[in-house]
């Protein structure tokens, strides 16, 4: 098998197992942060696992474009919303991670994390640099093209708010969780969540890809199982916590 035969099969089996976590997630939480449990072998520091799982995500998209052939104004924006988007969950997010930084993190799950962002890195940067045809300077101008970078703006906006709430919950010293508030944390118990699937849904639109729509789909099989949960947990954990709020999708779910 070549390369692009390869690649043709990891994006189609990149669909199938997404569903296969999305069902496993409803049953398993995911053992890190709120959830974090014993049983899953040698820990990091939150911290540090953030950014071993999240580094390769950058790392491997840009090398795609550096190594790639397609260079028109479009692929840098690509590179640009990439790199915004990881260069601070990868790089920023971590060192402003607070109380919840100093927690653990199965080293296995900061592995698994090394391994989908590496693959992702390089389904969607080797399409968009490297397979696909390059995209023209008219298709800034596409409706595609302007509605999926508006979602993805938009999407970046609440996740980084949420982050800001949930940082700046606790007074110094403080320990222990909180009810959020503010925000879209008034309609849904994850809204950062909400923000990167909202996020990636416009990726998928803007690059007009079916690695892109992999991704968003797989942002999705992820993340909902686990707002779920984290709905759940604060349900149980806070006996005020206000009612009418959803787990991931305002006044739906």
């Amino acid at each position: 098998m070549n390369e692009r035969e390869v690649f043709d099969l990891l994006v189609y089996s990149w669909f199938g197992l997404a569903v296969l976590v999305f069902l496993f997630l409803f049953f398993i939480s995911a053992p890190y942060g709120r959830h974090a449990r014993q049983g899953w072998g040698p820990t990091v520091s939150n911290t540090v696992g953030w950014v071993i799982m999240e580094a390769p995500s950058p790392l491997v998209f840009t090398a795609c474009f550096v190594w790639g052939k397609n260079f028109t104004a479009p692929a840098w924006i690509f590179l640009g919303l990439w790199l915004l988007h990881y260069g601070y969950r990868a790089f920023i997010y971590p060192l402003r991670m607070g109380s919840s930084g100093k927690k653990r993190m199965p080293l296995v799950i900061a592995l698994m994390g090394v391994a989908f962002n590496s693959v992702n890195g390089y389904i969607n940067g080797r399409w968009l640099f490297g397979f696909a045809d390059a995209y023209e300077l008219s298709w800034l101008w596409d409706p595609r093209f302007v509605a999926g970078v508006a979602l993805f703006l938009a999407g970046y906006a609440i996740n980084h708010h949420s982050d800001h709430v949930l940082r700046t919950l606790r007074k110094p010293g403080e320990t222990g969780y909180k009810i959020p508030t503010g925000g879209m944390y008034r309609f849904v118990s994850a809204p950062n969540y909400l923000g990167e699937v909202v996020e990636w849904a416009g990726w998928a639109l803007l690059t007009f890809s079916l690695p892109g729509a992999a991704f968003a789909f797989w942002t999705t099989a992820n993340l909902a199982p686990r707002a779920a949960t984290h709905h759940a947990w604060y349900r149980e954990t806070f006996p005020e916590y206000p009612k009418r709020r959803k787990a991931l999708l305002p006044f739906l779910w």
